[in-house]
Protein backbone atom coordinates (compact mmCIF):
# COMPACT_ATOMS: atom_id res chain seq x y z
CA UNK A 1 0.00 0.00 0.00
CA UNK A 2 1.13 3.55 -0.98
CA UNK A 3 1.89 6.10 1.90
CA UNK A 4 -0.91 7.75 0.16
CA UNK A 5 -3.27 5.50 1.00
CA UNK A 6 -2.31 4.66 4.30
CA UNK A 7 -2.80 8.04 4.74
CA UNK A 8 -6.46 8.30 3.30
CA UNK A 9 -7.38 4.91 5.13
CA UNK A 10 -6.51 6.55 8.33
CA UNK A 11 -8.42 9.81 7.78
CA UNK A 12 -11.43 7.76 6.83
CA UNK A 13 -11.35 5.60 9.72
CA UNK A 14 -10.03 8.63 12.17
CA UNK A 15 -13.13 10.33 11.06
CA UNK A 16 -15.66 7.27 11.21
CA UNK A 17 -14.36 6.36 14.88
CA UNK A 18 -14.55 10.02 15.99
CA UNK A 19 -18.27 10.16 14.53
CA UNK A 20 -19.21 6.82 16.57
CA UNK A 21 -17.58 8.14 19.88
CA UNK A 22 -19.20 11.79 19.44
CA UNK A 23 -22.67 9.54 19.15
CA UNK A 24 -22.15 8.53 22.38
CA UNK A 25 -24.08 11.18 23.51
CA UNK A 26 -26.91 10.96 21.62
CA UNK A 27 -27.91 7.10 22.43
CA UNK A 28 -27.62 6.52 25.90
CA UNK A 29 -27.30 2.79 25.52
CA UNK A 30 -23.93 3.36 23.33
CA UNK A 31 -21.82 3.70 26.36
CA UNK A 32 -20.03 0.59 25.54
CA UNK A 33 -21.33 -0.41 22.14
CA UNK A 34 -20.16 2.53 19.95
CA UNK A 35 -16.21 2.58 21.58
CA UNK A 36 -16.28 -1.64 21.21
CA UNK A 37 -17.50 -0.32 17.56
CA UNK A 38 -15.07 2.17 17.08
CA UNK A 39 -11.94 -0.21 18.09
CA UNK A 40 -13.51 -2.83 15.18
CA UNK A 41 -12.53 0.06 12.53
CA UNK A 42 -8.78 -0.43 14.22
CA UNK A 43 -8.91 -3.92 12.79
CA UNK A 44 -9.11 -2.66 9.20
CA UNK A 45 -6.01 0.14 9.58
CA UNK A 46 -4.10 -2.73 11.71
CA UNK A 47 -4.82 -5.36 8.91
CA UNK A 48 -3.49 -2.88 5.94
CA UNK A 49 -1.04 -0.32 7.28
CA UNK A 50 0.42 -2.59 9.86
CA UNK A 51 0.39 -1.89 14.05
CA UNK A 52 2.83 1.43 13.94
CA UNK A 53 -0.15 3.12 11.48
CA UNK A 54 -2.76 1.61 13.75
CA UNK A 55 -1.70 3.24 16.84
CA UNK A 56 -0.80 6.21 15.54
CA UNK A 57 -4.36 6.65 14.64
CA UNK A 58 -5.61 5.00 18.10
CA UNK A 59 -4.00 7.95 19.80
CA UNK A 60 -5.44 10.63 17.68
CA UNK A 61 -8.60 9.16 17.90
CA UNK A 62 -7.96 9.22 21.43
CA UNK A 63 -6.74 12.74 21.47
CA UNK A 64 -10.03 13.66 19.47
CA UNK A 65 -12.47 11.57 21.57
CA UNK A 66 -11.42 13.16 24.64
CA UNK A 67 -12.45 16.67 23.16
CA UNK A 68 -15.64 16.09 21.19
CA UNK A 69 -16.85 12.79 22.90
CA UNK A 70 -19.91 14.16 25.13
CA UNK A 71 -19.39 10.36 27.51
CA UNK A 72 -16.82 10.58 28.94
CA UNK A 73 -16.93 7.18 30.58
CA UNK A 74 -17.28 6.50 26.44
CA UNK A 75 -14.30 8.31 25.69
CA UNK A 76 -12.58 6.40 28.55
CA UNK A 77 -13.73 2.71 27.61
CA UNK A 78 -12.17 3.34 24.22
CA UNK A 79 -9.45 4.82 24.70
CA UNK A 80 -8.37 2.67 28.30
CA UNK A 81 -9.26 -0.67 25.99
CA UNK A 82 -11.68 -0.88 23.11
CA UNK A 83 -9.35 1.32 21.07
CA UNK A 84 -6.29 -0.51 21.17
CA UNK A 85 -7.08 -3.98 21.96
CA UNK A 86 -8.21 -4.93 18.56
CA UNK A 87 -4.68 -3.95 17.47
CA UNK A 88 -2.35 -5.45 20.43
CA UNK A 89 -5.07 -8.72 19.49
CA UNK A 90 -3.43 -8.81 16.16
CA UNK A 91 -0.01 -8.59 18.02
CA UNK A 92 -0.46 -11.20 20.44
CA UNK A 93 -2.18 -13.82 18.16
CA UNK A 94 1.40 -14.26 16.60
CA UNK A 95 2.44 -16.14 19.86
CA UNK A 96 2.36 -20.09 18.79
CA UNK A 97 1.28 -21.09 22.25
CA UNK A 98 -2.44 -20.86 23.12
CA UNK A 99 -2.83 -20.88 26.91
CA UNK A 100 -0.29 -18.08 27.02
CA UNK A 101 -2.10 -16.01 24.53
CA UNK A 102 -5.35 -16.62 26.68
CA UNK A 103 -3.31 -15.54 29.84
CA UNK A 104 -2.10 -12.76 28.01
CA UNK A 105 -5.11 -11.12 26.47
CA UNK A 106 -6.81 -11.42 30.22
CA UNK A 107 -3.61 -9.75 31.72
CA UNK A 108 -3.94 -7.23 28.98
CA UNK A 109 -7.87 -6.72 29.95
CA UNK A 110 -7.93 -6.47 33.90
CA UNK A 111 -4.77 -4.44 33.52
CA UNK A 112 -7.14 -1.98 31.28
CA UNK A 113 -10.30 -2.31 33.19
CA UNK A 114 -8.23 -1.73 36.76
CA UNK A 115 -6.15 1.12 35.56
CA UNK A 116 -9.49 3.01 33.73
CA UNK A 117 -11.51 2.45 36.87
CA UNK A 118 -8.51 4.04 39.23
CA UNK A 119 -8.71 7.05 36.61
CA UNK A 120 -12.30 7.56 37.36
CA UNK A 121 -12.11 7.75 41.07
CA UNK A 122 -8.50 9.21 41.27
CA UNK A 123 -8.34 11.48 38.26
CA UNK A 124 -11.55 12.26 37.98
CA UNK A 125 -12.09 12.47 41.15
CA UNK A 126 -15.22 10.64 41.19
CA UNK A 127 -15.03 8.38 44.63
CA UNK A 128 -18.76 7.42 44.79
CA UNK A 129 -18.17 4.72 41.72
CA UNK A 130 -17.10 2.35 44.26
CA UNK A 131 -20.17 3.47 46.99
CA UNK A 132 -22.76 3.18 44.19
CA UNK A 133 -22.53 -0.89 44.31
CA UNK A 134 -23.73 -0.24 48.15
CA UNK A 135 -26.46 -3.87 48.10
CA UNK A 136 -23.47 -6.07 46.88
CA UNK A 137 -21.69 -5.54 49.67
CA UNK A 138 -17.61 -5.24 49.46
CA UNK A 139 -17.15 -8.46 47.24
CA UNK A 140 -19.41 -6.26 44.34
CA UNK A 141 -15.86 -5.21 42.55
CA UNK A 142 -14.67 -8.54 42.26
CA UNK A 143 -18.48 -10.27 41.24
CA UNK A 144 -18.39 -7.56 38.48
CA UNK A 145 -14.33 -8.08 37.18
CA UNK A 146 -15.39 -11.45 37.10
CA UNK A 147 -18.39 -11.01 35.05
CA UNK A 148 -16.29 -8.85 32.73
CA UNK A 149 -13.49 -11.53 32.38
CA UNK A 150 -16.59 -13.66 31.38
CA UNK A 151 -17.77 -10.70 28.91
CA UNK A 152 -13.91 -10.31 27.83
CA UNK A 153 -14.00 -13.82 26.48
CA UNK A 154 -17.05 -13.49 24.50
CA UNK A 155 -15.71 -9.99 23.12
CA UNK A 156 -12.30 -11.99 22.02
CA UNK A 157 -14.61 -14.36 20.59
CA UNK A 158 -16.74 -11.93 18.20
CA UNK A 159 -13.30 -9.85 17.44
CA UNK A 160 -11.24 -13.18 16.10
CA UNK A 161 -14.28 -14.38 13.97
CA UNK A 162 -14.57 -10.10 12.31
CA UNK A 163 -11.44 -10.30 12.02
CA UNK A 164 -11.38 -13.80 10.23
CA UNK A 165 -14.32 -12.70 8.01
CA UNK A 166 -12.55 -9.44 7.02
CA UNK A 167 -9.08 -11.19 6.39
CA UNK A 168 -10.96 -14.22 4.35
CA UNK A 169 -13.82 -12.67 3.18
CA UNK A 170 -13.80 -8.83 2.36
CA UNK A 171 -10.52 -8.42 1.76
CA UNK A 172 -10.07 -11.18 -0.96
CA UNK A 173 -13.84 -10.41 -2.66
CA UNK A 174 -13.84 -6.21 -2.78
CA UNK A 175 -9.88 -5.53 -1.82
CA UNK A 176 -8.89 -8.03 -4.33
CA UNK A 177 -6.17 -8.98 -1.41
CA UNK A 178 -5.05 -12.20 -0.77
CA UNK A 179 -5.18 -13.10 3.16
CA UNK A 180 -2.01 -12.16 4.99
Amino acid sequence: MKKSEQVALCGVVAALCTLLMFMTGMFPFSTYALPALAGLLMVTVAVETGPTWAYTLYAAVSILSFILTPDKEAMLMFVAFFGHYPITKLLIERLKLKPLRAVIKLLCFNFCVVASYLVIIYVFRMPDVLTEFGEFGKYSVYILLGLGNILFVVYDIALTNVMRAYMGWFRPRFLRKGIK
